[in-house]
């Protein structure tokens, strides 16, 4: 499925249409927002919050990320300040920023009070796991940047394929059931419940939380494993330990449900798909297609 056009002079023509058009907007959706008076040196705290940087083409102002930003590539070549839920100060003050823009969760608390009470400009970006929760994060980030304009053609084309993604699962009477395991430790199953970047990627593909009664992330007992009957697993890649399927599927509570005897796991890098930024429509896509195969519909 292609979500943008693939002619240059054409989409080039699109976005300046769209800038034009941007720029005549209200800016109610941002309004309230903090802005930062001098943005020539940004550490982006967040993987969605540098790419969405990225995204916009405002990549030149930033002096470091955190570990948790891999993508695009070139955010590698940034200083790393640290994983975003265990930063220290001196780590982010150390690249001598005039802004600092990280996505809400960063942490730890105390880490983070101390940067709120540097003289460096502190802007913290709320997360929510849903179509509009992207769209506010796009704006929010634009507007801090000064790149209201920009930032408003990004969330429209966001728009446009978030919403085309989620219409590919429309038609589909039989949802599958998801287990999202978050981790195994011990032969315990940490899976995902509400309120959580996995609950609401599920939904978006389509799919059911198979999960429910709890939010956030939780250790299941086997009992609560087999009452889920999950259809299939959905793990993590390149995030933590790796558990191999013969780890998954030896678990004996893992193994009764209907995704323990088809054996049925899916895993998808995690920055892609519990993002919750730019690539999110495709990652939906993605997630779609390997649990609903040739029904999935463009």
């Amino acid at each position: 499925m292609s979500f943008l056009s693939k002619s240059p002079t054409m989409r080039g023509a699109m976005v300046g249409l769209s800038l034009v058009f941007a720029m005549l907007q209200p800016a109610a959706a941002t309004e309230g927002v903090s802005i930062f008076t001098d943005t020539s040196k940004i550490v982006a705290i967040g993987g969605s919050i540098t790419e969405i940087v990225y995204a916009l083409g405002e990549e030149k102002r930033l002096v470091a990320r955190d570990s948790s930003s891999r993508y695009p590539k070139a955010a590698f070549d940034l200083p790393d300040v640290g994983y975003m839920r265990a930063l220290s100060p001196e780590g982010v003050l150390s690249v001598n920023p005039t802004g600092i823009l990280a996505l809400q969760g960063s942490g730890p608390k105390e880490a983070v009070d101390v940067l709120k009470k540097a003289s460096i400009p502190f802007i913290e970006v709320p997360e929510h796991y849903s179509r509009e929760g992207i769209l506010e994060k796009v704006r929010i980030v634009g507007k801090a940047l000064g790149a209201d304009a920009k930032a408003e053609v990004l969330a429209r084309d966001l728009d446009a394929r978030l919403t085309a993604a989620e219409k590919q699962t429309a038609s589909i009477k039989e949802r599958k059931r998801v287990l999202f395991v978050l981790s195994v430790q011990g032969g315990k199953i940490l899976a995902a419940g509400s309120d959580t970047a996995a609950d609401g990627m599920v939904k978006l593909a389509g799919g059911v939380n198979a999960v429910d009664g709890f939010s956030g992330y939780k250790q299941m007992s086997d009992e609560a494993i087999i009452t889920a009957r999950p259809d299939v697993i959905l793990m993590m890649s390149n995030a933590g330990p790796p558990v191999s399927d013969d780890e998954l599927f030896g678990n004996p509570s893992v193994a009764s449900t209907p995704a323990g005897t088809a054996r049925k796991v899916i895993r998808i890098d995690g920055g892609y798909l519990l993002g919750f930024g730019p690539r999110t429509a495709e990652a939906i896509h993605e997630l779609a297609v390997s649990l609903y195969g040739a029904q999935v519909t463009d």
